[in-house]
Order: structure tokens, then C-alpha cells, then sequence
């Protein structure tokens, strides 16, 4: 079942009761405290311009522990040549515009619009959305952004422009001790290889709650 959302009310549903594919309700809109009390109880938006908001429980979540990442001999050649520089939170609207261009593989268009951006935006200057960059040679050519939620980091997109700068902004990440634990959401064969794996919605949320 597909639930209504009172857009006078910040509750959701309980989201165990999501469809097999995580969707859980509808409308709404991307306010602060709907999206904190949306994270808080694991669940997403993730929409089009062209659709209500929608969101999302999956069942199972894709997730990388940080003392699992694995990196690649290679990997860690390039994070000790110095050919990249990593901040946190310094360029946070550069990184979330960066991801809504990323061009994605096999998808037509981009889900962060322009309103889920400024609703980001607004999380950031809160202090609850994060980003780390990755420049090199004073270019911004890599990063990712998400969401805090105690020690997990609820990550939604991440972007390229130079070979390996993603994966040193996830390295980067992993490495800053600041998270237990970073939901990637959806799997991708990419992250997998990485390290990601499923968890059950019960470990999930126990990660959410701090056990």
C-alpha cells in the first residue's frame, strides 16, 4: 500500500509496511525538520520533476562499514601522490550541483532537481548535510554529499570529473572516523566491489538508533 502524506503533519508511516521495492509514500514536501524526521526512521525521497515526491524504505539496504572499504594497491598510490586535495563541507552547493550533472548510466535526466537541491542547501546550513571535495590543482573534480543521521551517513550521490576523485572522496570519508557506517541506498556493482553489502532492515535501523 502507498501511503498519502498529511502535509500538515510530519509523521510517516511505519515504514516496515513500504511495497517490495522500498515505496512508501507519496506528497509531502522537503522541509527540514519532514526531512530529519525522514531520515530518522531510514527513509529517503527520491523523485523527478515530473512526479509528487516519493519515498522511500527499502527492505534490505546497501551499506559500506568503513573498516571494510577495500582499496586497491593502486588506489592508495594515488592517495599518497599528492595529485589530490580533499576538504569537508567548503564547496557544498559546488558538489551538489556537480552530482545533479553527473551523467549516470542508463538514466535519462537527474532526481536531484533544482528544489531538492535548495532543500539540501538548507540542511547544510543546519549542519546536518555533509560533503567532502576533491580538488586538484584548485579544481573542483570530485566529491559526494548525504546526510548525518548520529554515526551513520546516509549518502545520496557522489560525482567524477577526473579518474579515481569519487573514490577518494568515499576513502576520504571512510578514513575520517566520524561515521560508522554509510548507507549507499541502492546497489551498484561498483560499490559492491568496494566493500558495500546488504543488511537487513532491523541491523539498519539498530545503526540508526546507535546500537
Amino acid at each position: 500500500m502507498i501511503f498519502q502524506l498529511d502535509p500538515h503533519s510530519l509523521s510517516f508511516p511505519d515504514p516496515t509496511l513500504a511495497e517490495p521495492d522500498g515505496l512508501l509514500a507519496v506528497g509531502g514536501d522537503l522541509r527540514p525538520e519532514r526531512l530529519l524526521a525522514a531520515y530518522r526512521q531510514g527513509i529517503f525521497p527520491w523523485y523527478n520533476d515530473d512526479t509528487p515526491i516519493i519515498w522511500y524504505s527499502p527492505h534490505e539496504r546497501f551499506v559500506l562499514r568503513p573498516d571494510r572499504l577495500k582499496i586497491s594497491k593502486s588506489m592508495r598510490q594515488v592517495m599518497r601522490s599528492g595529485r589530490f586535495d580533499v576538504t569537508f563541507d567548503q564547496a557544498f552547493g559546488e558538489v551538489i550541483a556537480a552530482c545533479a550533472t553527473q551523467p549516470r548510466r542508463e538514466q535519462d535526466g537527474t532526481w536531484i532537481t533544482a528544489d531538492m537541491q535548495q532543500a539540501y542547501r538548507k540542511l547544510h546550513a543546519l549542519g546536518h548535510a555533509h560533503s567532502v571535495e576533491v580538488w586538484s590543482a584548485g579544481e573542483l573534480v570530485g566529491g559526494l554529499y548525504g546526510v548525518a543521521v548520529g554515526s551513520v551517513f546516509c549518502g545520496e550521490s557522489m560525482f567524477s570529473k577526473e579518474a579515481n576523485a569519487s573514490k577518494v572522496a568515499l576513502a576520504s570519508l571512510c578514513q575520517s572516523g566520524k561515521y560508522h557506517l554509510i548507507d549507499c541506498q541502492v546497489y551498484t556493482d561498483h560499490l559492491s566491489s568496494l566493500g558495500a553489502a546488504m543488511i537487513s532492515r532491523q541491523e539498519y535501523m539498530a545503526a540508526l538508533s546507535g546500537n
